[in-house]
């Protein structure tokens, strides 16, 4: 039962972001440990009531994946050293530290609101305005994820139902809602564009750089599962209950 775990929840963060690498470097079970799977909850129970139009984009990602990003990110990896490729990575992860900053301060999470403020702070001057991520290496201070999702179901908002969007992969709609004002409105980075174009090419070139550090999970992994949108699903829901783990939601009624 662990290995397919292991599997379904690889198989989701291969093809839905970075989240395996905020979960390590923010000092919570890897999901490459057995203690995760020991320790995850079942998934939440969030209908799907699109599950024709979820699939169908399931389809349209794995394609998207398999005959664009994958060749696209094997040749950067091959253009780009690792260490540049993390160098990035670091560069985005440090612009968003405001958001993540206001969002853990509106869930109350005011310990970890501090540690992104010293992060940010630290990495920004001592990093070169975030090249570096001195804090976590020199400091010991861990990444830490807090989005508006996360605000929204603090507060009592509920998850609405389960989708499936082009090149984001699994979500619902809170998290939809969430991510798109964190990832759009909020994110420094996209204000130096001057049109939709550019703003969507800053954004592919983050998925192309974060899928560059992961090459090699998702062809292998998908050959394991008999239904790889189910397990897509099932993953996603339990990797994102093993990331929420200090932030449980309000009880009182749902807005």
């Amino acid at each position: 039962m662990k290995t397919y775990l292991r599997v379904v929840l690889l198989l989701c963060l291969a093809l839905c972001g970075n989240t395996a690498q905020a979960t390590e470097s923010s000092g919570e079970t890897s999901v490459l440990d057995d203690s995760f799977y020991e320790s995850t909850p079942n998934e939440d129970t969030v209908p799907d009531p699109f599950e024709h139009f979820n699939r169908l984009m399931f389809e349209v990602n794995d394609v998207t994946y398999t005959w664009v990003m994958e060749p696209v990110a094997s040749v950067y990896s091959r253009t780009l050293p690792e260490d540049i490729r993390q160098v990035a990575d670091n560069f985005c992860y440090n612009l968003q530290e405001p958001v993540r900053f206001i969002n853990a301060l509106l869930q109350l999470r005011f310990s970890d609101a501090g540690i992104v403020l010293t992060r940010f702070a630290v990495n920004t001057i001592g990093g070169v305005g975030g090249l570096g991520d001195v804090a976590g290496t020199e400091f010991g201070f861990k990444r830490v994820e807090a989005g508006l999702g996360e605000t929204l179901e603090y507060w009592g908002v509920g998850d609405g139902f389960y989708l499936v969007m082009p090149v984001l992969g699994a979500t619902t709609l809170r998290e939809f809602a969430g991510t798109t004002v964190d990832g759009l409105s909020m994110t420094p980075y996209y204000f130096f564009a001057d049109s939709w174009r550019e703003g969507a090419a800053i954004y592919m070139g983050r998925r192309v750089n974060n899928l560059s550090l992961r090459l090699g999970e998702y062809e292998g992994l998908k050959q394991l599962t008999i239904d790889p949108y189910a397990a897509l699903r099932d993953g996603y829901f339990q990797s994102r209950a093993q990331s929420r783990k200090h932030s449980a939601p309000r009880t009182d009624d749902k807005l």
